[in-house]
């Protein structure tokens, strides 16, 4: 520790900090541009010099290291006349065009221009005009206001981890552009809006619809991915105008995700289901709130009476509330049936008799940075969660050594030192093959349950990424989506625990959406004798209740899943859009309220729950879900429903100590060694980060990006060749009875023998399940 002295204020600093972290330290502001807490230093704009002691000039106080027994005034004559000075040469070509700014009431140089801005202008000459950038369909460009701070470049490089922008020519001509034209098509592009100090980078969607100073801001949670993201959302007259970070260290940083930030452009699609519908007579027509939700209640106590209760199943997403999935379990027990489930894409469910506790990370998101090991069991993570990718990718900077095993190889934008690149079908032997020779590299003995059945031959892959764990102090081996939805999932995960367990480690899991692990706590599982997602579209039954699920394009089969829910007797959907599949298959709609206009809780990853209220009026007769089942629940005369608010559902959800109730692992699981056919093609199924749930799906702007374009079926030029094909021709893709027609093309980041073929897309929903067996015909 060192002792300084900044205006007056003596204090002590750690060595290596630098004059602006210590006036941070010191709460004394000093005014800046490019300087940001978590981008490297650039010391560009400098506007933050300060006079220091001995000094001959002033220095800038984001790059001048603190030394002991330093002296420094930060509003010193001095100082001012410094600060001064270079507000008025950033001033000097910026347009007056703060009216039609919409940086206007929020502009860093706007606010800093009055305390150290001169009434006039001393600069006759003609004013500089930049050129504006196409950064695609999020980032509206603006660039003659433009400071060249870098901040936006220094994000792109060390945060979103690919160099998208950048700095050309020099001094007075200096221009921020995005290289070759392209655009910015990172999955964080979002960021750089937040980090623009002034009104050169502004969010397109935004773009002219209201003023800073007109918004009521809310706090909320991001309902997507699993890392449940902290958001401020910004509203006018009920209706929300947009959604900015709400900083949490612990959780998302000061970051978010495109999804999270432009996904509320959905709540206003012309697909807003706003009254309740019921089909009759093959059409639909509008209803009144009473008339359907007695049709529901007497619907399903008609069909308990005459087919059993057995026959009634809750299929949800594990993207609703704590609160919702609680009560929809609460309602089907209530009626007599064991048939509830919010694991939709999942098909292997074995490890639920055996199964310890609820799947999690494993560890806190801040512990990320501490790993020194990780092993990523198929996952696209940086597209599954990209915030959890960049807490992994700067971990990676600092010295973390990451392995992947897994059929795909895209870029993470991060170095990964060791790959198995294998089937999905062959994850599992690869998993025992690393189990194996980590024992042999840690001179202990395997589990003497798994002993019998660990492969006898170890790849070169598995001797290097055992190598590695073994020579972590602290390790994590996680799972991913892909790994979760597999048709081996419950022995991925039983390896995992194993490997973890030989190297001192945590095992995890990382999520899908945003309540995978609250739906687990909230008890929205099968009980004893109850069927599970997977049983209840393999077993039709004869009623369904939906809770914001779309049959076609959030279940791991939907083929199976449309035809299922299509030769029903009784579809209820709980839903807060009307999509094309659920007028197919329903026969009453209720309209409920998105996370926007409910309150409720998330429960990450990590076992965090955060609750959330309502930040918008509902839109028109939607109601909140929880409210809907509660009066459901007291229709159909059930015990246990009399609630008056979400904190009292939350209450009965999460009861004691929630984090007692996390484990990952499961017991009684034995290695089995299938055999893909020879010849066989595999499918590896991707969900695309904009189209994981019906809220982002709808969401126009991000429909634009280039994640949202059209998927293609990936082959690796080896199956390529095999199947006599050449790249860009249309081809059938069959799985029993569905199929689907695409264009195929050649990737090398592909293990051979697979077919990546994304899922939740409409031009894939009539395929069959995620993982298996798939076969391409030439048409």
């Amino acid at each position: 520790m060192l002792e300084i002295e900044i205006d007056g204020k003596q204090l002590s600093v750690q060595d290596g900090s630098t004059v602006m972290d210590a006036a941070n330290q010191a709460g004394v502001y000093i005014p800046h541009f490019c300087y940001h807490k978590k981008l490297s230093i650039a010391a560009s704009c400098r506007m933050c010099l300060v006079q220091v002691e001995k000094a001959p000039k002033p220095l800038p106080a984001c790059a001048t290291p603190v030394t002991a027994g330093m002296k420094v005034w930060t509003h010193s004559e001095a100082a001012v006349k410094a600060q001064a000075g270079v507000m008025e040469f950033l001033l000097i070509n910026h347009p007056l065009d703060c009216p039609i700014c919409d940086q206007g009431g929020e502009c860093q140089l706007q606010d800093l221009a009055v305390g150290y801005g001169a009434s006039a202008s001393r600069y006759q000459e003609e004013k500089r005009v930049v050129f504006n950038k196409n950064l695609g369909p999020l980032v509206s460009t603006d660039m003659t206001r433009c400071i060249n701070c870098t901040r936006c470049v220094r994000f792109t490089s060390e945060i979103a981890g690919e160099m998208e922008l950048g700095q050309a020519f020099r001094g007075e001509h200096a221009e921020i552009m995005p290289f070759i034209e392209k655009t910015v098509d990172s999955e964080l592009s979002g960021n750089i809006i937040d980090l623009c100090p002034v009104g050169a980078l502004t969010s397109k969607p935004f773009r002219f619809s209201a003023r800073t100073w007109e918004m009521s801001r809310r706090r909320s949670v991001s309902p997507h991915d699993s890392l449940g993201a902290n958001l401020i959302v910004q509203t006018k007259h009920d209706v929300v105008k947009r959604v900015l970070p709400l900083e949490n260290e612990e959780v998302n940083e000061c970051w978010l995700s495109d999804k999270d930030r432009f996904s509320y452009e959905g709540l206003g699609s012309e697909e807003r289901l706003t009254q309740p519908m019921i089909k009759q007579g093959g059409e639909w027509k509008a209803v009144d709130w009473q008339a359907a939700i007695e049709f529901v209640a007497n619907g399903l106590r008609g069909t308990a009476r005459d087919c059993g209760a057995s026959a009634i199943g809750a299929l949800a997403s594990p993207h609703s509330t704590v609160e919702e999935l609680y009560l929809l379990q609460k309602l089907v027990r209530g009626l007599g049936s064991g048939n509830v489930d919010f694991r939709l894409r999942q098909s292997d469910f074995r490890a639920d008799a055996n199964r310890a506790g609820a799947p999690w990370l494993g560890m806190k998101l801040a512990e990320v940075g501490e790993l020194n090991r990780l092993l990523v069991v198929g996952s696209f993570l940086r597209k599954d969660n990209p915030l959890l990718a960049q807490r992994v990718r700067q971990a990676a900077k600092r010295g973390l050594h990451v392995s992947v095993v897994g059929p795909n190889a895209e870029e993470w934008l991060l170095p990964v030192r060791h790959r198995a690149l294998v089937a999905p079908s062959a994850m599992v032997g690869m998993l025992g093959q690393i189990v194996a020779a980590l024992a042999a590299e840690k001179g202990v003995a395997a589990d003497e349950r798994l002993a019998g059945a660990l492969p006898q031959e170890i790849s070169a892959e598995a001797r290097d990424i055992a190598a590695s764990l073994a020579s972590g102090r602290k390790v994590a081996v996680w799972l991913g989506n892909l790994a979760v939805q597999d048709q081996r999932a419950a022995e991925l995960q039983l390896l995992a625990n194993e490997i973890a367990r030989l190297t001192d480690g945590r095992a995890g899991v990382i999520g899908e959406a945003a309540n995978s692990v609250g739906g687990y706590l909230a008890a929205a599982l099968p009980s004893a004798d109850g069927l599970n997602a997977r049983g209840m579209i393999e077993q039709p039954l004869k009623a369904y209740v939906l809770l914001g699920a779309e049959p076609d394009l959030d279940f791991a089969d939907p083929a199976a899943a449309m035809a299922a829910l299509g030769n029903a007797q009784l579809v209820v959907a709980l839903s807060a859009f009307q999509s094309a599949s659920l007028r197919q298959v329903a026969d009453v709609m209720l309209p409920v309220a998105p996370f926007a206009e409910t309150s409720g809780t998330f429960v990450n990853c990590e076992g965090r729950a955060q609750s959330f209220n309502a930040v918008a009026r509902p839109q028109g007769d939607t109601r909140p879900a929880w409210k809907v089942l509660r009066v459901l629940g007291n229709l159909l005369e059930l015990p246990g429903f009399d609630y008056n608010d979400s904190e009292a559902v939350r209450a009965d959800a999460l009861p004691g100590d929630t984090a007692a109730r996390l484990d990952n692992r499961v017991e009684g699981i034995a290695l089995s060694s299938p055999q893909a056919p020879a010849g066989a093609l595999e499918r590896v199924a991707d969900v695309p980060i904009h189209f994981a749930d019906p809220l982002v799906r709808r969401a126009p702007a991000l429909q634009r990006t280039r994640d949202a374009a059209a998927p293609l079926a990936r082959v690796s030029p080896a199956t390529l060749a095999a199947l006599g094909l050449a790249g860009g021709e249309r081809v059938r893709l069959v799985q029993g009875n569905a199929g689907a027609e695409l264009s195929i093309v050649a990737d090398d980041k592909l293990a051979d023998g697979c077919v990546r073929v994304a899922a939740a897309h409409p031009d894939t929903a009539t395929l069959g399940a995620m993982s298996g067996e798939i076969s391409v015909e030439r048409i």
